[in-house]
């Protein structure tokens, strides 16, 4: 499957952004999907992942109550609405599709066998 990020940009403190994740090549539906991130310097870390149904979602404790992970299967593609950003939100995001069944790995990056190219968030103060 290939996936393509998009969404990201330039928005102030306290301001909104939704990213997109479309999928080509297979349906999304056979795959859990997550979001990451990586700010420069740094390691690329989970930020939510979302079932195959939707009806089960992860979130780092840094994003909880802030974003939410959703999904659209008839549509292909998965979302992540960022609420009250914070500098400290900047980053490249990554989304990504895992093959193997709901657990511990979920929230890992060896735990998700695709992924897309990445879309800059940038978080000005």
């Amino acid at each position: 499957v290939q996936l393509q990020a998009f969404g990201g940009g330039l928005v102030q403190a306290g301001g909104s952004l939704r990213l997109s994740c479309a999928a080509s090549g297979r349906t999304l539906r056979k795959y859990i999907m997550g979001w990451f991130r990586q700010a420069p310097g740094k390691e690329r870390d989970f930020v939510a992942a979302i079932s195959r149904s939707g009806g089960s979602t992860s979130y780092a404790d840094s994003v909880k109550g802030r974003f939410t992970i959703s999904r659209d299967n008839a549509k292909n593609t998965v979302y992540l609405q960022m609420n009250s950003l914070k500098p400290e939100d900047t980053a490249v995001y990554y989304c990504a599709a895992d093959r193997a069944v709901w657990g511990a790995t979920t929230t890992t990056v060896r735990g998700y066998d695709y992924w897309g190219q990445g879309t800059l968030v940038t978080v000005s103060s």
